[in-house]
């Protein structure tokens, strides 16, 4: 993050329809009502997905908490994002790996695991729902919901 800009975060899944645009969503709204100035994406490492909107049970679990997807649209991930974004979280092992192996020598991007910010936790990645029912839907979004106010105090207590 550069003086007189906005931090910058990308969150990354396989696909980008579950994870990563609920991870978007919560953490916008996060930060806005924290006051916290930031620009939000979410990428995914595969193309099968892209421009599609986000599955309709990530749309459901998050908009029955009041978040929004508006203009939310799979895309898969850019060259371009390892230097547009200071923090690109990925969701789990994989993905991280594959963003690894993208990242170019020139890049300042910090990559890590999203839930990695949680402190007191032996969770290191968030489970893929794609396969499963609603519940696991309301599991990832509890996760999401963790990590995103844990990185939040985090960027707060840097003030």
């Amino acid at each position: 993050m550069t003086a007189n800009s906005d931090l910058s975060i990308l969150f990354v899944c396989l696909g980008n329809i579950c994870r990563s645009p609920l991870a978007e969503a919560v953490f916008r709204t996060k930060a806005h009502q924290a006051g916290i100035p930031v620009s939000v994406d979410s990428a995914g490492i595969i193309s099968y997905h892209a421009g599609k909107r986000p599955d309709p049970r990530t749309l459901a679990i998050g908009e029955e908490n009041g978040y929004s997807f508006e203009n939310s649209y799979a895309r898969q991930v850019a060259t371009t994002d390892f230097t547009k974004y200071d923090h690109i979280f990925a969701m789990d092992k994989d993905n991280l790996e594959a963003l690894q192996s993208l990242q170019p020598d020139s890049s300042d991007a910090q990559l890590g695991l999203f839930l990695s910010v949680l402190q007191d936790s032996d969770l290191a990645e968030v489970p893929d729902p794609y396969y499963g029912g609603i519940e696991g839907f309301q599991h990832i979004l509890q996760l999401i919901e963790q990590a995103a106010d844990a990185f939040i105090e985090q960027l707060k207590s840097r003030e």
